[in-house]
């Protein structure tokens, strides 16, 4: 059972994940007895790579995975991976960039194949490297939202929502990339603000007696124009509703109308209306019944309904063209900078256009309301519950989804065109042709609509469609155990693309709640706060952390990519700051434990590599603590026959007394998400008490006991080690596996695995109060014979005597420890410590003495030094106590806390004053 000298993190890892994966343990168990736990992995992109927010958010899931297998659950963690449309197809059309091709010369058909391609090379990147994390998903059950199952159920629920009339073929304005030459939703557009200009154009009164001044901002889009608002109650204008102007350049007439909308305040209170190319006026148009006329290709140049002078320019050219021709006709009256907030493409950064489009939309007005009302009822809960609002607002306001998207990777929508554009939607073109059929129309296989749905749309079923449907008969068998899920990790960036859009698919095709909480972790930023980027320099890969890196690479990794020189510059120049040493290799269970510890219910988590170095501390001390306990019990008697005699001295009692506490504590830090609770209990536990002061302790007790003693305190060392591994098995499970296997025999537990023995559950019978309260002297009086060492600067190897004032019923039992681990050579605890000038220690339990020789002056300023902090408490109490509104909201026992606080002080400084008065 030895165990090595250096806990080598590297070789733990690579033995126990293919062991735990190859003996089946992550696989889902479908037992009646039992309760179950179940947790959806957000799928991450097929083409993706395990990043610093990937990391934190799979670290917390699969700490209560691993948590409830242990508690003997039921347990799913079902993974998974997105086709990701627009991103994956981005990705294979760069690569055919470079090589002079384009998809369109290539065709559907081949390009299609050359992303399956692209896919199966690098699909599994992603999971390759949660493996190393430690994430102990059930892989036999790991899904693509493109695989057959789930294309099948895709098609299933287009078909089945088409048919109750929820999904709807329309023209509709939409948000256009001309880049990509695709619709994509609101979420999918970033409003950033950028310096622009508000133009003044004079529009003229079709009788030639005046005219019109406008305010706008994309004069461009005039060519589109088929009307002028005006606020109905504005003096200035309301005797010119219902009249024309004519429209410059284009020469058509158009109204001005009266609309509400228009803010009188803004630019000069009349604005032009481009019903095909702005939402705000898309809507004046649908009041005002006005034309629309779309003047924009789909690559956002001007097309034919424009004059023709501007046909064919881009639109941002088209700009100046048009300026220019107004400034020629004196019809600018004025421009002032403005600041605008600019719609982008989150894919693709290019300008979003408003555009006029036949697309494919979803009605969600029902759904909504079902999604509401079960928030409100509690069968969801978002924790923090703040989150809730959030979603509230966004459901409350909700428009029909565009769910229709202009790409060649995705789900194909299923739909046939008839000659005369009527569309047929079937599962197959056998039921959409019997359908056209039945409506007097005919379709060919060839005229399938060419669109593919929303990437969102196939993932938005996952919660019902990895548990089997549409197949009846896995469904209802699987859905007993796993639907509703326990809980969703998620972050708030993806509240609306996905959670919701989750809870009102599940609700809509099963009744039921796709999850019982969703937890919103928080951000993943530097230890500055600051959001991490590239072009920063201040990103982390979380297998850099785990396997460290030099920095002669880590500089090439942070500036790979980056075109700009001044990013460049900006990330070597990070790097090096940060990391003049390259990266350390941490080993996976320090990461984890610096994202459990961190993980508060806050917005944002600050990353600091400090932090993981301090948590590789904690692995090594446990390493060491482990090492320490197997060469003083292996071969020795542990306790296993209970038959034999076990004398359970105060320092054992309390020892498997904290122990319940931090077991109590632990279990309800996970039951509340409050992950950071439940390591840090676990981490003072076992660093603090455990290896600081048990193992200590024990020592004393196995040299100087008798058989019954020294048989219950090599029992309690390795018993407490033993559940103390079970107890942080889920935040750290490599390092505890490698430890439980030499401990658990030991320790008189069976079992082949760690990951499936029994999670530690607190026993109030074993909680010992008294046995608290005597060690709590015990170590004030360490602490206090350390202190005076440390300030008179006595070398670790030099042992003094000390006498210690206090009550010998009470102290005499802790000498013997006392002298141990406060390097004394010999203690005697008398009624008075006398006039002697050693220096001194009050304590709550008496006084404690050095017997040295000292230098008055020197022990004068320590004291004086004591006396003045001492007193500055005395202050702070007496001000908290003076203080009405404290004393009167305060909890009782708060108050009374700060009362007693308040004597001991005030106790104190007399005791310090006294020792002053000795010395002169």
């Amino acid at each position: 059972m030895e165990l090595e000298k250096a806990f080598d993190p590297h070789a733990i890892e690579a033995r126990w994940y293919p062991f735990w994966e190859d003996k089946g343990y992550f696989k889902a168990t479908f037992d009646e007895s039992r309760e179950s736990f179940s947790i959806q992995l957000p799928p991450p992109n097929v083409t993706g790579t395990l990043h610093m927010g990937h990391a934190f958010q799979q670290t917390l899931m699969d700490i209560l995975t691993r948590w409830h297998r242990m508690k003997g659950y039921n347990v799913l963690w079902q993974p998974g991976t997105d086709h990701a449309g627009i991103a994956t197809q981005m990705v294979v059309e760069r690569q055919l960039q470079g090589e002079g091709k384009n998809r369109r010369d290539m065709g559907r058909e081949a390009f299609v194949e050359r992303v399956w391609k692209w896919k199966e090379e690098s699909g599994s990147t992603i999971l390759r490297q949660m493996r190393r994390l430690g994430a102990s998903c059930d892989w036999s059950r790991t899904y693509f939202t493109m695989d057959e199952p789930r294309s099948r159920a895709v098609q299933e629920v287009f078909v089945r929502l088409h048919e109750q009339g929820l999904i709807y073929r329309g023209k509709r304005l939409v948000n256009w990339d001309p880049v990509l030459q695709t619709a994509v939703s609101d979420l999918e557009v970033e409003s950033q603000e950028s310096d622009g200009s508000l133009w003044q154009l004079k529009y003229p009164l079709e009788d030639g007696s005046g005219h019109l001044v406008v305010a706008t901002t994309r004069p461009e889009t005039m060519l589109g124009d088929t009307g002028i608002a005006v606020h109905p109650d504005d003096e200035r204008y309301k005797h010119l509703i219902g009249r024309n102007v004519r429209l410059p350049l284009a020469n058509r007439l158009i109204p001005i109308v009266g609309d509400e909308y228009v803010d009188r305040e803004f630019g000069t209170g009349a604005v032009k209306v481009t019903p095909a190319h702005d939402f705000n006026d898309y809507q004046i148009g649908q009041r005002h019944k006005l034309p629309m006329i779309s003047i924009f290709t789909l690559t956002a140049t001007v097309n034919e309904n424009a004059p023709e002078a501007y046909r064919g320019l881009d639109r941002f050219v088209a700009r100046k063209k048009v300026l220019a021709d107004l400034e020629a006709l004196g019809l600018v009256e004025g421009k002032k900078a403005h600041k605008l907030m600019q719609p982008r493409s989150q894919r693709s950064d290019a300008v979003v256009e408003p555009m006029l489009s036949d697309q494919w939309f979803m009605d969600m007005q029902g759904m909504a309301k079902a999604g509401l009302d079960a928030v409100a009822e509690g069968k969801t809960k978002f924790v923090p519950d703040m989150w809730a609002t959030v979603y509230r607002q966004w459901l409350e306001n909700i428009q029909d989804w565009c769910v229709s998207r202009q790409l060649w990777w995705g789900h194909q929508i299923p739909a046939w065109y008839a000659a005369d554009g009527t569309p047929f939607v079937g599962r197959s073109f056998e039921e959409a042709s019997a359908r056209a059929k039945a409506a007097g129309k005919s379709i060919a296989p060839e005229s399938r609509d060419p669109d593919v749905l929303d990437t969102w749309f196939s993932s938005a079923l996952v919660p019902f469609t990895t548990l089997g449907w549409p197949d009846d008969k896995q469904f209802e068998r699987e859905r007993k155990f796993y639907l509703p899920s326990s809980v969703l990790i998620t972050g708030f960036d993806i509240i609306f693309f996905w959670v919701a859009r989750m809870i009102m698919t599940t609700l809509h095709f099963t009744g039921q709640v796709p999850f019982k909480d969703v937890f919103i972790n928080a951000i993943v930023r530097d230890a500055e706060g600051q959001k991490m980027s590239k072009s920063k320099g201040n990103t982390l890969d979380p297998l850099d952390v785990i396997d460290g890196i030099t920095l002669e690479k880590l500089l090439e990794k942070s500036t790979q990519g980056l075109m700009l020189a001044q990013h460049k510059e900006a990330a070597t120049k990070r790097v090096k700051r940060d990391y003049p040493d390259g990266i350390a290799a941490h080993g996976a269970d320090a990461l984890r434990f610096t994202f459990a510890a961190l993980s508060t219910h806050g917005r944002t988590l600050n990353f600091d590599l400090k932090r993981a170095e301090g948590y590789r501390s904690f692995c090594n001390k446990l390493w060491n603590a482990t090492r320490f306990v197997l060469m003083n019990i292996e071969g020795q008697d542990t306790g296993l026959n209970e038959k034999d005699p076990v004398e359970m001295s105060t320092v054992d009692r309390w020892i498997v007394s904290r122990l319940q506490r931090a077991e109590r504590e632990v279990n309800e830090g996970l039951a509340t998400y409050r992950f950071d609770v439940a390591a840090r209990a676990a981490y003072e536990f076992v660093w603090d008490e455990y290896c600081d002061w048990y193992v200590e302790l024990a020592k004393v007790q196995i040299q100087n006991g008798n058989e019954a003693q020294q048989r219950a305190t090599r029992r309690t060392l390795v018993r407490v080690l033993e559940t103390a591994l079970r107890l942080l098995h889920p935040t750290i499970p490599f390092i505890t596996e490698e430890l439980w296997q030499k401990v658990a025999p030991l320790a008189g537990r069976a079992g082949e695995s760690i990951s499936i023995a029994k999670y530690p559950q607190p026993e109030d019978s074993k909680i010992d109060a008294a046995a608290e309260a005597d060690i709590a002297v015990l170590k004030e009086i360490v602490n206090a014979a350390r202190n005076l060492r440390s300030e008179m600067n006595l070398s670790p190897a030099l042992k003094v005597p000390a006498l210690i004032e206090g009550d010998a019923a009470k102290l005499e039992p802790h000498m013997p420890y006392l002298a141990a681990l406060a390097r004394l050579s010999e203690v005697k605890v008398v009624a008075n410590l006398g006039a002697a000038d050693s220096p001194v220690k009050v304590v709550g339990a008496g006084k404690v003495m050095l017997v040295v020789e000292i230098d008055r002056a020197a022990e004068k300023v320590r004291l004086t030094k004591e006396r003045d902090r001492v007193a500055g408490e005395v202050v702070k109490c007496r001000a908290k106590l003076g203080n009405s509104s404290f004393v009167d909201r305060a909890p009782a026992n708060v108050v009374d806390e700060m009362k007693k606080r308040l004597v001991d002080f005030e106790a104190l400084v007399v005791e310090i004053e006294a020792q002053l008065k000795k010395l002169g």
